[in-house]
């Protein structure tokens, strides 16, 4: 019988919510991407991440831009942080 890590390695995931896709590493999140209302959606995926957003015509496109700003680092150290 194969015995489980004591700590499993952490990796970043989406998920999927309500008009919008997280992406999440443990419990931070470091990116998300929405959608318009259903009715009014005009085909554009609006991402942000950290202080970095953009648009995008399609959901992969969007979802590499999220990834490739968390990769970079661009969410923004906190303003008192004592580390």
């Amino acid at each position: 019988m194969a015995k489980r890590s004591a700590k499993k390695a952490r990796q970043a995931f989406w998920e999927r919510g309500y008009l919008s896709h997280g992406y999440w590493y443990g419990r931070e999140r470091l990116g998300t991407i929405e959608l318009g209302p259903k009715k009014e959606w005009d085909g554009i995926y609006r991402w942000r991440a950290g202080d970095h957003a953009g648009e995008c015509a399609s959901l992969e496109e969007a979802k590499r831009a999220v990834e490739q700003a968390a990769l970079v680092g661009a969410s923004q150290p906190d303003l008192f942080d004592k580390s």
